[in-house]
């Protein structure tokens, strides 16, 4: 898609002569993959404010940058952050959130080095707002996390272990399709759901627990991000209780996601549901993240978060009750902010699962 990453480039060029520098250096690998579409262990990209643009690699890949990015200049040397900066006289910005202070150092002592000026989190800011094609990929990598669920379901039962449904949730999203699961599956039942981010363990799941899973299919470099709380067997009356309670924060939070809603706001508007019915304690975590070439980027969403949301920005919307020593609920979608209300890629029922 040489059109896209050329509009992506133009808009980083942008902002680059907007702050008075001469070019942009590039050398966080994601960023790099956003604004070239080449993914590697090894690169580095410059981006002139003028709009031209040097890509730098290792010989590993100057096979795959010739054909995904046939547009672009490519220097082929293993030190791509020196090479490509060198080539800049006057002002150059960097990432100084990735660079390290030795690197930043080894740059800034070089013959005739550029000034070098921070360009802060300008690609992750272009990065939140999505094009379209990268929004196919989300609903692609959610469509196949909905349907490895649907495949796993009926395999849950007493006696399996957490750590065996993990498995069967990874290896279902890859033979549906996934280029492997987005992160670490979880896999938390009966107490172990009163942790968060439990690792899954031996644990026998029980008639009577409640299992959490939160897991995602990661498609074309693009990240789904789902939880869904089963019952085994029967749902006591007190995980009734808090079931629905998580469910209905969560459809506030989801109401809430709008272009132009303060981040805090949409936490808050899930998280005062939790509060009033007395769990405000119980819901130790943010509500929700951004989720695009990255499981967790920008927006995030929490009580002490920052920022809007815009149109065409993919978020998580993930509220959860947690008892200590009996166990918890999280309930997790994948959706996009739109000016004419959220659309949710994530298509699995929220319904109580009893199984």
């Amino acid at each position: 898609m040489p059109e896209i990453h050329e509009a992506r480039r133009a808009r980083l060029a942008g902002l680059v002569a907007a702050r008075g520098a001469d070019a942009a250096l590039i050398t966080r690998l994601v960023n790099v993959r956003y604004l070239t579409g080449l993914a590697s262990s090894n690169a580095a990209l410059l981006v002139r404010a003028d709009g031209t643009a040097v890509l730098a690699t290792d010989g590993r890949y100057a096979g795959t940058a010739t054909r995904v990015c046939p547009e672009l200049e490519c220097v082929i040397d293993r030190a791509t952050a020196g090479v490509l900066a060198g080539r800049v006289t006057g002002r150059l910005a960097f990432e100084a959130h990735e660079v390290t202070v030795e690197a930043r150092d080894a740059l800034a002592g070089e013959p005739d080095a550029p000034e070098l000026v921070p360009l802060g989190h300008a690609v992750e800011e272009l990065r939140m707002v999505k094009d379209e094609e990268e929004i196919v990929l989300l609903a692609e990598a959610c469509a196949i996390t909905d349907q490895a669920f649907d495949a796993v379901l009926p395999t849950i039962g007493p006696g399996v272990a957490e750590r065996e449904i993990a498995i069967a949730l990874d290896r279902a999203m890859v033979d549906l399709g996934a280029d492997r699961p987005a992160f670490a599956t979880i896999v938390a039942s009966g107490p172990n759901g009163a942790i968060p981010h439990h690792v899954p363990s031996e644990r026998a799941i029980e008639r009577g627990d409640l299992v959490t899973m939160d897991f995602g299919a990661l498609r074309g470099g693009y990240h789904a991000d789902m939880t869904r709380t089963v019952a085994i067997g029967e749902a006591g009356a007190w995980e009734r209780e808090i079931y629905e309670l998580v469910a209905a924060a969560q459809a506030a939070g989801v109401a809430a996601a709008r272009p132009d809603a303060v981040t805090k706001e949409v936490d808050a508007a899930a998280r005062g549901v939790i509060e009033a019915a007395g769990h405000g304690d119980d819901f130790p975590h943010g509500l929700g993240h951004g989720v695009g070439l990255e499981i967790h980027e920008a927006p995030l969403m929490g009580y002490d978060k920052t920022g809007k949301l815009m149109d065409r920005v993919p978020i998580t919307v993930e509220p959860g009750v947690y008892v200590a020593g009996r166990g918890g609920v999280r309930i997790e979608d994948t959706l996009v902010v739109r000016a004419d209300g959220p659309e949710l890629l994530t298509k699995t029922t929220k319904d109580l699962l009893v199984i």
